[in-house]
C-alpha cells in the first residue's frame, strides 16, 4: 500500500452514509485526541490520519473524487482501469521503462483529482505547507449555552520551539547537508511501479542537520505546550454548534503561520432546567393539598430570578404551565418557560389521618 485507505482509517465502508462517517469520527478523534493522550506521541499522528480521512470524506466533491481516484487503483500502486487516451499492463504500458507512476500518470482530466492526488502523495511541485485545524470538543454549563458568556479553556498545541526558533539545531551548532536526502529535503519511495514523495525524515525536509541538536525540543523544531484560551459562547447555543477561532491554531511546520481552533460545543446537562426548541422546561412538586386547593409558588428561570405562579385549585399531576418569555433567545425570537407539575401523595398517614380523608372522600363522593 502507497498510502492508508481514508475507509479504512475511519473504519467505516466505501458505502457509509455522512452520518456513519462522522459518528465513526467523532468516536476514533475523542479516542486518539492527543489532550486525552499526552503521554502517548502516537497519538497526534493518529489524530492528524482521522482528521485527514474526515476532511475529504465528509466533503461530498472531495469525496466524489477521491472515490474515483480510489477506483483508478491510486491507493494500491496500479490503476483498476484504463482512462480515455492510455493503456496499462503488459505489452501497452505507455510508460518508458522504470519510469515512476507518479510522473507517467495524469490526473487533469478528472476535474481536480490531480490537486488531492497532490496533496495526499506529494506529487509535483513543492509547495508550502497548509497550516492545520486543530479541533477540540468544550463542555459548556446549560445556563452558559442558553444566555451566553464566556468560558476558559486549556489547550495543548504544538508551537514553534523557542529556544531555535523552529531550526532544530542547538544556538551554537553548525549545519551541514543531510547524508540521508543530499540536500532535497525529500525522499521517494515506491512499490510496484508507484513512487511517493516524503519529507525527510532525518532532516524532517531542510535538507540540513545540525551538528547538535536543540536541547528542548531534541531536534524537532516544535513543543507540546498548554494554551490557555477565553472563549465567547453565542446565546441559544446547543449540542453539535462550532466556532472557528481564526490564527489561534499550530502552524502547519516551526515558523510558519499558526492554523485556526475548531471548537464543538457540548452542552452540559442541567439538575433543573431542560431545553426543547427554544423553550424551557422544568418540572416542580406540589403536595395533595396544594393540588387541591390552589396555591402560588415561586418558580426559579434560567436568569436567575424568581417568577410568581399561580397553581388553580383542581391541579392535576403533569399539567403544565407557560411562563411567557422565559426560554431561549435565538435570531430575534424568545421561547417560553414550561413548568410541569407533580403531586406528592402522603404515604404514611395515622389512623386519624385517614379517617379524616375517608370523610372528605365520601362528603366528595369519592371511590376508596
Amino acid at each position: 500500500m502507497a498510502t492508508q485507505d481514508f475507509y479504512q482509517v475511519l473504519g467505516v465502508s466505501d458505502t457509509a452514509s455522512q452520518e456513519e462517517i462522522k459518528k465513526a469520527y467523532r468516536r476514533l478523534a475523542k479516542q486518539h485526541h492527543p489532550d486525552a493522550n499526552p503521554n502517548n506521541p502516537k497519538a497526534a499522528e493518529r489524530f492528524k490520519e482521522i482528521s485527514e480521512a474526515h476532511t475529504v470524506l465528509s466533503d461530498t466533491e472531495k469525496r466524489a473524487q477521491y472515490d474515483r481516484m480510489r477506483r483508478l487503483g491510486a491507493f494500491d500502486g496500479m490503476p483498476r482501469g484504463p482512462r480515455a487516451g492510455a493503456s496499462y499492463g503488459r505489452g501497452g504500458d505507455t510508460r518508458a521503462e522504470g519510469q515512476p507512476f507518479e510522473q507517467a500518470a495524469d490526473f487533469g482530466d478528472f476535474g481536480g483529482l490531480g490537486d488531492i492526488f497532490s496533496s495526499i502523495f506529494g506529487r509535483g511541485r513543492r509547495e508550502e505547507p497548509v497550516a492545520q485545524t486543530l479541533e477540540t470538543v468544550v463542555e459548556i454549563p446549560f445556563r452558559i449555552a442558553v444566555l451566553g458568556g464566556k468560558v476558559p479553556v486549556a489547550l495543548a498545541v504544538t508551537e514553534t520551539c523557542p529556544t531555535c526558533q523552529g531550526s532544530g539545531g542547538a544556538p551554537k551548532a553548525t549545519w551541514s547537508t543531510c547524508p540521508e536526502c543530499n540536500g532535497r529535503g525529500t525522499i521517494s519511495f515506491g512499490q510496484g511501479g508507484f513512487s511517493v514523495n516524503r519529507p525527510c525524515p532525518m532532516c524532517r525536509g531542510r535538507g540540513k542537520v545540525p551538528s547538535e541538536p536543540c536541547p528542548t525540543c531534541a531536534g524537532a523544531g516544535e513543543v507540546r505546550t498548554e494554551r490557555r484560551l477565553v472563549i465567547t459562547v453565542p446565546a441559544g447555543t446547543e449540542t453539535g454548534a462550532r466556532v472557528r477561532l481564526r490564527g489561534q491554531g499550530q502552524p502547519a511546520q516551526p515558523g510558519a503561520p499558526p492554523g485556526d481552533i475548531l471548537v464543538t460545543f457540548q452542552v452540559l446537562a442541567d439538575r433543573f432546567f431542560h431545553r426543547d426548541g427554544l423553550d424551557i422546561l422544568c418540572e416542580v412538586t406540589i403536595n395533595v393539598a396544594q393540588a387541591a386547593l390552589g396555591s402560588r409558588l415561586r418558580v426559579r428561570t434560567i436568569d436567575g430570578k424568581r417568577v410568581m405562579l399561580r397553581i388553580p385549585a383542581g391541579t392535576v399531576p403533569g399539567r403544565k404551565f407557560r411562563i411567557k418569555g422565559q426560554g431561549v433567545e435565538k435570531n430575534g425570537r424568545r421561547g417560553d418557560q414550561l413548568v410541569a407539575v407533580q403531586v406528592t401523595i402522603p404515604a404514611d398517614l395515622t389512623a386519624e389521618q385517614q379517617e379524616l380523608f375517608r370523610k372528605f372522600a365520601d362528603s366528595a363522593g369519592l371511590r376508596y
